[in-house]
């Protein structure tokens, strides 16, 4: 019996990339499967939900709806981006329904039981009857709200929902050393530097043709006029990212000829190199020498991705036209990729589709992604 017929699916996309096929069908059109993926790929490792330029400043509070959990996510008194589930310990009550500053204490609507930003319950008003806010069988000490594992890197919002994931530090070690040149202050470009995008599409899809640049000629026809698929390399780090880098990153100008500032003290590598790459599960990361994004990947449904896109730069001043400028650049190359992963989403239709092949040369990248999901799930079985 062929190798390829008498392994299981999942051994199939782990096997060496010149003999793997993708993940099967079912990964991105059935529900039980992708509920079971979902677990394995974004609820016990670290996964991002926003960005802390989201609450900006002490009191910003945003409900966020991940995996369908209800999440708060809040700049606390001391500054400090907390994450707690957007739930009162009462009855389970939705807290926050729409994004605000919260002036005092964070009230519950049903009951007005009362939190403090650092999620201490403060307040159980006639919790022991009328008049009498305690009672010997509430303890606040033990209602204060729930509260998500969160950690911040390059602004991005990262949190584990099971609570038992390697600490991120250790987890992304790697990275972190990679791109240890830019370990210092970023700053969000404002609101002309978001962007959101909805797609039709699963985000595992979005995250497999970021990784790559051989479809560049095809589906980047500008891009590739200047940043040919020749100048291009791949990132390959099992078990927790992939990507590309190109060695002839081209600084945007001005009319007037006028560049963003660079990054400090970057090694030559940086005057025209740049990377992009795909930290698992799903936040999409870009270096440059003058500026950085992130693209969060909200999993709005299994065949809808909303892509939450920011840029960052070097200084809080950059000049507002250029980095409009800028915005719409990026906007106008990441569009172009939605009719692609859009298509590769419907084909998922095709039950005579294997999970497809993988370019020894060209997909290393792509096979990476696939091989840590498989992995996971085969784990956690």
């Amino acid at each position: 019996m062929p190798d390829d017929i008498a392994r299981s699916p999942l051994d199939a996309v782990m096997a060496p990339i010149d003999q793997a096929h993708g993940l099967p069908n079912a990964h991105y059109t059935d529900p039980a499967t992708i509920a079971a993926e979902n677990r394995a790929t974004l609820e016990t490792t670290w996964a991002a939900i926003a960005v802390g330029a989201d609450v900006p400043e002490t009191g910003d509070a945003k409900p966020i709806t991940f995996l369908g959990q209800p999440l708060l996510l809040l700049r606390d008194d001391a500054g400090q981006v907390r994450v707690f589930y957007n739930i009162c310990r009462h009855r389970g009550m939705i807290l926050v329904d729409e994004p605000r500053k919260i002036e005092g204490a964070i009230r519950c609507p049903y009951h007005s039981w009362c939190y403090a930003k650092d999620g201490r319950l403060v307040a159980t008003p006639h919790v022991g009857g009328p008049g009498q806010n305690a009672h010997d069988g509430i303890n606040r000490a033990l209602l204060g709200l729930l509260e998500v594992p969160t950690h911040l890197w390059r602004d991005v919002v990262f949190v584990n929902l099971s609570g038992d994931a390697p600490p991120f530090e250790e987890l992304h070690a790697n990275l972190l050393e990679r791109w240890a040149e830019f370990e210092q202050p970023i700053f969000h470009g404002g609101p002309e530097s978001s962007f959101t995008l909805e797609v039709d599409t699963n985000w595992k899809l979005a995250v497999e043709n970021y990784c790559e640049s051989y479809h560049l000629p095809w589906v980047h026809p500008g891009l590739n006029s200047y940043s040919r698929l020749e100048d291009h390399y791949h990132i390959e780090e099992p078990g927790a990212y992939s990507g590309q880098g190109t060695y002839v990153y081209r600084q945007l100008r001005g009319e007037d000829g006028a560049t963003f500032p660079d990054f400090d003290g970057l090694s030559d590598f940086w005057q025209t190199g740049a990377e992009y790459v795909a930290l698992y599960p799903n936040v999409l990361l870009g270096v440059h020498r003058d500026h950085s994004y992130a693209i969060i990947l909200e999993p709005a449904a299994h065949d809808k991705t909303r892509e939450h896109v920011h840029i960052y730069y070097p200084t809080p001043d950059t000049d507002p036209d250029l980095r409009a400028k800028n915005a719409q650049l990026w906007k106008g190359v990441f569009v172009e990729d939605v009719f692609v992963v859009e298509g590769m989403q419907r084909g998922r239709a095709a039950t005579g589709f294997d999970g497809g092949r993988f370019s020894p040369a060209m997909d290393g990248p792509t096979h990476c992604f696939h091989a840590w999901v498989a992995k996971r799930m085969a784990d956690s079985a």
